[in-house]
């Protein structure tokens, strides 16, 4: 008698308590810690990856910026020098910590440089037309400046490989193009627009679409390692801006540079260059720990807070409409990425690439580009 009013007992509490006696909240508590270690992981990775994008966008424009200093290819050069050196580093500390360290071995191999040659064209335009509109439009333009890589994608997928979009995901292109007009119409009326800053933009995005059928063609040349042809594209990234440099004069305003000697300059040089080759680690992070859509809705959510960020910084005042501008361009990618997550998931065999992927594979890199 006394065990059955016990067991009634018990099983009342539990009732009372909203528990099976598992744990306080009814999930077991080694459940109920996995879940708490995960959801702080997630959040730890999101936290990191617009942490190093968002400074790494200020610290380059910071850079670029420099009045005296009008070098910009020359500072993307140093930028991808810098990338060369910490995949060395890296490759060195593979060697000795194995176990805490995974990176490939990127020996220098010419043959590769010259297959991935075609891709590293592509690329130091991108990077120096990314670096260029950011330099011309700053931080919170930058966001409808470069907001055309997802047409450009439509079109040349259009064009180059023959596929088709739906006419959902033209739509939302429609919506981004709004945006990026009405943008460019708001910064006219604020009397501070670039013609340019938008020309560079444009051409930016175009180059990063191209980036990203190129490199489908050339990964197979580097084993389908990211971190290789990231290596080989920013070898030949210092070769080809050599030339470069030369013909546009820059060599002349680098000498003649008054803090050529101050060691902060050479640090925030290199710290812009490191959060260069950060980006790429952080960004294949955040898609490992969540997923392809929430990487890119990640990604527009901290583009979002980049530019309230600098209007905030640069005590700005902006119209109604500017800020529609940037919501339609936000919203649009947003769509976008969601459409195509969807029809990827109902035919997969006929699915485009995944949108993340080509992020990453592209350069998601904001200032620097990759």
């Amino acid at each position: 008698m006394n065990r059955t009013h016990t067991k009634r007992s018990t099983i009342l509490r539990m009732a009372l308590g909203g528990s099976d006696g598992s744990g306080p909240d009814g999930m077991d508590p080694d459940a109920q810690d996995t879940f708490l270690l995960r959801a702080a992981r997630i959040a730890a990775v999101v936290a990191l990856y617009w942490s190093v994008s968002i400074t790494m966008v200020f610290l380059n424009s910071h850079l670029l910026d420099d009045r005296e200093l009008d070098a910009p290819l020359f500072v993307t050069f140093f930028q991808c020098a810098v990338t060369v050196g910490l995949c060395w580093l890296m490759q060195l500390l593979a060697g000795l910590c194995p176990g805490l360290v995974d990176f490939p071995s990127v020996r220098l191999d010419l043959k590769t440089c010259r297959e991935v040659l075609p891709l590293s064209v592509v690329f130091i335009s991108m990077i120096t037309f990314n670096n260029l509109c950011l330099k011309n439009v700053g931080v919170a333009f930058y966001t409808v400046g470069r907001s055309l890589s997802t047409v450009f994608n439509v079109l040349l997928s259009y064009v180059v490989l023959k596929q088709t979009t739906s006419v959902q995901a033209l739509m939302c292109c429609g919506v981004i193009l709004g945006g990026f007009w009405l943008g460019v119409d708001q910064e006219g009326i604020a009397g501070s627009l670039s013609w340019s800053g938008v020309a560079f933009g444009v051409l930016a995005s175009a180059c990063v679409s191209l980036n990203a059928i190129y490199m489908k063609k050339v990964m197979p040349a580097v084993d389908g390692n990211v971190w290789k042809l990231s290596y080989y594209n920013n070898v030949n990234a210092c070769v080809l801006f050599l030339p470069l440099i030369l013909l546009f004069g820059e060599l002349r305003h680098v000498a003649a540079f008054s803090r050529l000697a101050d060691l902060r300059f050479w640090g925030m040089m290199t710290l812009g260059g490191a959060f260069g080759f950060a980006i790429g680690y952080v960004t294949g992070l955040q898609i490992k720990y969540t997923s392809p859509l929430s990487h890119n809705v990640s990604g527009t959510a901290k583009a979002c807070a980049q530019t309230v960020i600098a209007v905030a910084y640069n005590s700005s005042s902006k119209s109604l409409l500017w800020w529609t501008s940037n919501m339609m361009v936000l919203a649009g990618s947003s769509a976008y990425t969601w459409v195509k997550s969807l029809e990827m998931k109902n035919s997969p065999s006929k699915g485009s690439e995944d949108p993340a992927k080509e992020r990453l594979l592209a350069g998601d890199k904001g200032a620097v580009g990759v």
